[in-house]
Formats: C-alpha cells, structure tokens, sequence
C-alpha cells in the first residue's frame, strides 16, 4: 500500500461520547493523500466505539483504518497503530484530544517539505481546562531553535517545569520501530516512556512554534487526576523501573545537553513517585518508596546520586 506522509494513531477505549471531535479535527486538513488515520479500539465494552470506527473507516477509505483489538491498555493500543502504520512520521492523538487544523496544516506543509526524513519534529500543545474555558500554552521557544534544523548540541536550558511530552512529539516512524520502543501492556503512563526512550536515536529536529495539540483536561477519571494517581501507583513505579533500565545515563547518551535533560526527567520522574506515595503514608507506600530510591541507585548509582539531591527530590524525600 502507498507510503503516507503521516500516520494519526488515536487509541480509544470506551470513546464514543467524543471521539468524532477528535478523528474531525484531523480530517478537517482535507488531506487524504497525505494523512492516514489509524483508530484502534482497545477492547471497548461499555459503549458502540468499535461500530463508531468502523463507520468512520468506510466513510474515509484509503485514510482511516480500524483495527479492534482486545484490550491492553493504552501502550498497547499505541503499539498497534505503531505496528500498522503507513506514514512516514507517527503521531499519537489520544481520543479526547483534538488537534488545530491551521496548525496541523503548517506541520504537514514543513514535514513535507525536508529533502531528508528528520527523525523529530516539536510543536506546541494547550491544556484545555474545560472546568473554567481557559487555556494554557506550552511552548519550547526559550529552549530550542525556532523554525530551523537543529541537534541536540544546539539546545538551550529545560527549566524544572519544560519537558518534552507525547502532545508535542511526532517521531520519524521508522526510527521508532528501529530502536526498539515496547510499551507494556495494561499500564497507564506510558507516554512517558514513549517520549524519553527514543531521544537518544534523535539526530536531526526541527521546532514549529504553532500551538497544535489540544490537551483535554478536567474529567475526574483521568489518568493525571490527584485520586487516581494515587490508585494508580503501582504502574507509576512500573514505568519508571523501565525509564531505570532503557537509557543508561550518561554512558547511553553522548551528547551532553540531552544527557542533562534526560536526567532532568528521570528526577522529575523520581519526585512523583515521591509526592504520591508520600500522599498515601501507609507503612507500604513507604517501603514503595525506599524500593523505587534502591532500584535507581543499584541500576545506576552515578544517576542516583545527583538525582537524589536534585532541587526536586531534596524536599520531598525529607523524614518529615
């Protein structure tokens, strides 16, 4: 089959009540020879999102397809789209989500444009927070080149609050697939592990400073909600064990200013397993948190080190 420019991968479970609003939004570029869109239905059971995709996939032949599949979480679900994807590049839009489609346009106008694939491109995303209709923009225009092709060395400074997530990131696809990106299954905060693991196989980037991705925020069962981020513990450690094991810092990265950045995250990581199990104070959530601190530092002491006494994690692993 053709090689498209792009593969939209949108994973969804339990997604009728606002998938159309994200598969719209995409469609809304009116591009089909560019643009493919694969919906992966992750074993849905309360409600039609596997008849929804299908209908969506004969309607838009030759541009969306939907592949049902039995459920396995989010990483799985992105795993499969990853796994059929036809586009030279790959994006992520979760279900809830929506992109800006004079922002897309101009995404899809610059990807198309490079004589050579790069392997990442970034752009913006806005959190939408629906319970009071406003909006908050991330951009990255202190810390990289604006509308240029650059490396890691060309890098400025990530503050304690700039991070490159899932929402900016659209990765070259077969750069994904070749440095061996496995998501598990059955676990939420994957993304993290989808964006951290493949930096150090990054060689040419290019920043757009369009605000493209919307991020939906303010339902009470989403996975960044206070509760459920307690719940959900257990797959927080999980991801972060990966996070542990897949780049070796500094050895696995030559580059000085990613390697900076990279342990940056990892504390970042470190700090919420902290915060989180700090909240719960049970005697278990503290063995939890010796556990996950004696992981990082028999994997990699020389990261454990500076990561332990990093501004983040200083205050929060305090006795008090």
């Amino acid at each position: 089959m053709d090689t498209k420019l792009i593969t939209y991968a949108i994973p969804c479970y339990n997604s009728a009540e606002y998938m159309d609003a994200c598969i719209e939004s995409i469609l809304a570029c009116n591009r089909p020879d560019d643009i493919e869109i694969i919906i992966v239905d992750d074993g849905s059971t309360k409600d039609n999102t596997l008849e929804k995709a299908r209908v969506w996939e004969s309607t838009n032949p030759g541009v969306i397809r939907a592949i049902h599949q039995e459920n396995g979480g989010h990483g799985a679900a992105v795993m499969t789209g990853l796994e059929n994807a036809r586009g030279l590049y790959f994006k992520v839009v979760d279900s809830d989500d929506w992109l800006d489609n004079d922002a897309n346009m101009r995404m899809l106008d610059k990807l198309a444009s490079f004589d050579e694939p790069i392997d990442l491109m970034l752009v913006n995303y806005v959190y939408e927070h629906t319970a009071d209709n406003t909006q908050e923009v991330m951009k990255y225009t202190r810390m990289l080149p604006v509308d240029q092709l650059f490396t890691w060395d060309d890098c400025g400074h990530f503050g304690l609050t700039k991070y490159i997530l899932m929402h900016s990131v659209i990765y070259r696809t077969q750069m994904l697939r070749d440095c061996g990106l496995t998501l598990p299954r059955h676990t939420f905060y994957v993304d993290n592990i989808f964006v951290y693991v493949p930096l150090p196989h990054v060689k040419t980037i290019y920043y757009l400073d369009v605000d493209m991705y919307r991020y939906f925020i303010g339902r009470d069962d989403q996975s960044v909600n206070e509760s459920v981020m307690m719940s959900r513990i257990d797959q927080q450690l999980r991801v972060t064990r990966i996070m542990i094991d897949a780049v070796q810092l500094p050895g696995d990265v030559p580059e000085k200013r990613l390697e900076r950045y990279m342990e940056n995250y990892l504390s970042m990581m470190m700090c919420i397993c902290s915060i989180f199990l700090r909240m719960i104070n049970t005697v278990d959530a503290e063995d939890e948190r010796d556990a996950i601190w004696r992981y990082l530092k028999e994997n990699n002491s020389d990261v454990y080190r500076r990561v332990r006494h990093s501004v983040l994690n200083m205050g929060t692993n305090l006795p008090t």
